[in-house]
Parts: structure tokens; sequence; C-alpha cells
């Protein structure tokens, strides 16, 4: 699937401010506990102590870190600076000035509160995405903001757009095939217990004999029900033999008796049906090539 399905909103609001935060969001990721003021007071002088604050409070809302930390809404500053007694919240213009002390505080906040590195998480992650793409129905965009919801919640920088597209977009095709393969050996049994209780209504001796068909012999590369399976892949008189030896060995099953009339596919075994076991060399035996 390509990473295009990501809308214009969304691409605009990851790992950005889209907006001032609620007066909700901001008491959830803005709030500074007694833990957060007392290392934000090893700063000095206010501009440090409220660029300090703002980064902390970023990264737990978008789950990054801003190029420009000072670029936040103008409620975010006032919000930080109101809890630290800071009377002119903009005096965050001047923290923008030394971007050293910028890239210290990340680090140590990284350090600190334990937030790792994307590339450390991404296997986790898989898992998450791949037990709701499993378990629902959502399609690429809401796993998407599910995903970008996850890191923020396990503390994991985001990383670029179009790499968690990709990721997304890639465990999800794999469920997809997954989900696929459980519909088939569902159907499949279905399948199976259908036929074999066909059978044992007609000859009992019949479910042995189709079960019988799974079983490689001492030696064989391969069971006798492949080997059915597989038409000559030549013309040749040789291989018009073979295929003939093909359908009196399924023919000598007896299984036309049981009266089955459709297959794993779900379909019936009407004239396109026995087109395609005829192409398989095993017909049912009312097939004729006049139909």
């Amino acid at each position: 699937m390509p990473v295009e399905f990501l809308t214009e909103a969304q691409v605009a609001a990851y790992g950005r401010f889209a907006g001032a935060p609620s007066r909700a969001q901001l008491e959830r990721f803005f709030f500074l506990d007694d833990a957060d003021r007392g290392r934000v007071d090893q700063r000095r002088g206010d501009h440090n102590r409220l660029g300090f604050a703002v980064q902390l409070g970023t990264v737990r809302f978008l789950g990054t870190f801003l190029a420009d930390p000072p670029d936040v809404p103008r409620e975010v500053g006032d919000y930080l600076a109101g809890q630290l007694g800071i009377a002119d919240p903009r005096c965050l213009r001047r923290y923008a000035a030394r971007l050293p002390t910028q890239h210290e505080h990340a680090r140590e906040i990284r350090q600190v509160y334990g937030y790792r590195e994307f590339a450390a998480a991404a296997g986790e992650l898989r898992r998450f995405v791949a037990a709701r793409a499993w378990a629902s129905a959502e399609g690429p965009r809401a796993l998407f903001d599910r995903a970008t919801a996850w890191l923020v919640e396990h503390k994991v920088l985001l990383p670029g757009a179009t790499i968690l597209a990709r990721l997304v977009a890639a465990v999800r095709a794999e469920a997809a095939v997954r989900a696929e393969a459980a519909v088939r050996a569902e159907a499949a049994e279905r399948f199976w217990r259908t036929i074999t209780e066909a059978a044992d209504g007609v000859d009992r001796e019949l479910r042995a004999r189709l079960e019988g068909l799974l079983v490689a012999e001492a030696g064989a590369r391969a069971s006798p029900l492949e080997r059915l399976r597989v038409a000559p892949a030549r013309v040749s008189g040789p291989a018009l033999v073979r295929a003939l030896e093909r359908v009196v060995a399924v023919r000598r099953l007896g299984a036309g008796r049981a009266g089955h009339r459709g297959g794993p596919g779900g379909g019936p075994t009407g004239p396109a049906g026995g087109a395609r076991q005829v192409r398989t060399g095993i017909a049912p035996p009312w097939w004729t090539p006049s139909h």
C-alpha cells in the first residue's frame, strides 16, 4: 500500500502544534509537579527556566522536540510561566538565542524522563499495529493516528511521518495476508468436513482413502494428493498417458458418489468450476468439453 494515504491535516498536525492546546490538555501534559519544578529551578534565568519547561511539556504533548522550542502557542508559555512565577512569559524569546542550551536541555530530558529513540521501540510498535489491524477494521489513517498516540504514550520520540506511514502500511498489508490465509484455512477445513461427512454417508471406507491422499509415503517427496493435483506440463503422448492415469486414480477413490457440489472457494462446481478441474486433470464425471 502506498504511504500517500495520509491527509493534509494529518501531515500538518504530526509532531506540531495544530493550534492552542485545550485546558484539559494543558493540565495533563504541561502541569509541573514538584520533581519537575525542582529540575526546572536548576536553570539560571527565567528564560532558561521557562524554556526547559516548554521543552518538557512539548515532548510530553507532541512526542518530539521542536526545532525552534519557543515556537509554541501563547497559551503554553502563559500556563507554564504562571506555574513558575514568571511575570513576563515573553522572556521565552531569549531562550532561542543559544542552540547549545536548547540541545543540552533536550538531552537531559530524554535521559531523565526515559524517552527512547524510535528504532529502539519499532518492534513493539509493529506488534501493537498488527494487533489493531487484525482485531479491527480500521483503515490506514486511523492506524497511523493510533500508532502516533502509542508512541507519545510510551515515551518514544516520533520518527518522520513517512517512516511511520510506511510501517503502518507494511504491517497492515501483512495482517491482510494473514487474514486471507486464515479465511482460506477455515474454508478448507469446512470443505474437508463436508466432503468427509458426505463420504461417510456413501462409503465408510472413502474417508480413509481421502485422508490417505494427505500422507506422503516413505521416501516420497510429495503426498499422493500433490501428485494428483499437479498436471503434466508438456504436451506429448507420455504426458497424456499420465493424465489419463491420474483420472483413473481419482475415479478409483469413489469420491464422485458423495455428491458434493462445492469447494473451498465457496462456488458451485458448474461449467466454470469443471473447467478449472479439467485443467488440473481432476474432472467431475459429468464434465465433457461440449459444456
